[in-house]
């Protein structure tokens, strides 16, 4: 998705001086500058578009308890682009670890749980508790959602977020609640889809 992005903007010439981007979830890394997100977006994308640093706003573990006030003094925000995993989260919103009332929250972890290993893999750096993100009702009110989804291996989840109940145990069926919303899907993930 990034490669496509980085194309499009490199063949485009506009201000982008008002354009400003927002980390949806973080985790700290310990001993780092910035968290396992924002290091993996500088990489893929803003290092690579020159993205000014005064354009970035970054969610992490120090300011989490009032980023939602930054979001509404900034003027909201227009577009948010995501994925959305296996177990049917999005952002850091498990399964069994949200509530759709939420705002902007932290997660607590540590070494071994569910929420952990699946952090580790990401990186060879040690993650430090706790993990940060945007919950149900900060990514509602973005004007709207751009949702991807590849592979068989989301083929059942997407089934249950498109065509299920809407239930915390599918943190992403909520998604579809929002009046702006587009999910692109590959084939193979949309293989059990009805319509």
């Amino acid at each position: 998705m990034y490669e496509i992005l980085f194309d499009r903007l490199q063949k485009m010439n506009f201000d982008r001086s008002n354009i400003h981007y927002y980390n949806f979830d973080e985790v700290p890394l310990a001993g780092e500058r910035y968290g396992l997100t924002m290091s993996a977006l500088k990489m893929a994308f803003y290092d690579r578009v020159h993205i000014d640093d005064g354009n970035l706003h970054e969610l992490n573990s120090q300011n989490n308890q009032v980023f939602d006030q930054k979001i509404l003094q900034d003027g909201g925000i227009d577009l948010i682009v995501m994925g959305i995993g296996e177990d049917g989260h999005f952002c850091a919103n498990m399964p069994g670890h949200t509530s759709f009332e939420r705002e902007v929250f932290a997660v607590p972890f540590e070494e071994g749980d569910e929420i952990y290993r699946p952090i580790k893999e990401l990186t060879d750096k040690e993650p430090a508790s706790p993990y940060v993100t945007f919950g149900p009702r900060t990514v509602l009110a973005s004007k709207q959602l751009l949702v991807f989804a590849d592979g068989k291996n989301k083929a059942e989840i997407m089934k249950k977020v498109l065509e299920g109940p809407i239930t915390e145990e599918v943190p992403a069926s909520i998604l579809r609640t929002h009046p702006n919303i587009t999910f692109i899907l590959d084939e193979a993930a949309a293989a059990l889809l009805e319509d």
